[in-house]
């Protein structure tokens, strides 16, 4: 077991946990941050993507040890207090999830899709979230979402 210190949500904490110990383990388990999910465990289907640093990462193949001084945003850190962030909002509007299991990670590769391109074309959305799964097959209505998160973000809502 080793410690490190992380940033996560803005809150800095320390955690002991094995080096190699994954990310999503570490906060699900020690921060008692359940939004991102397990599923495949094999960095497939999205249902963990987190912020590491602003990118997106997959946290359950993610190594704790690497997360070194880069920032960690979960979906539980988007909102800011009861105003949900533009993606969250925009999901809910849009009714873009079913079951709701891939939704935070669905909603936290979008962020990461608007904070590296605020205005995606529907074409640069399929590509930028073609790596998560919707196993309902809400994707029409995930894009539709988006597309209206970056009318928000890029201010021109």
């Amino acid at each position: 077991m080793q410690d490190f210190k992380l940033i996560v949500n803005g809150t800095e904490t320390t955690v002991s946990a094995d080096p190699s110990a994954s990310l999503l383990s570490v906060l699900r388990e020690q921060l008692h941050l359940t939004g991102s999910k397990y599923a495949c465990g094999e960095a497939q289907c999205g249902a963990c993507t987190v912020l590491v640093g602003g990118e997106a990462a997959r946290s359950c193949v993610f190594p704790v040890r690497d997360v070194g001084q880069h920032d960690v945003q979960t979906i539980e850190g988007l909102s800011n207090g009861a105003h949900l962030h533009a993606v969250q909002q925009a999901f809910l509007d849009a009714s873009a999830f079913q079951c709701g299991f891939c939704t935070p990670g669905m909603i936290m590769a979008s962020v990461a899709l608007l904070n590296r391109n605020p205005k995606p074309s529907v074409e640069e959305v399929r590509t930028g979230l073609a790596p998560n799964v919707c196993r309902c097959g809400a994707y029409s209505r995930i894009i539709k979402a988006v597309r209206a998160a970056s009318q928000q973000v890029s201010g021109n809502a």
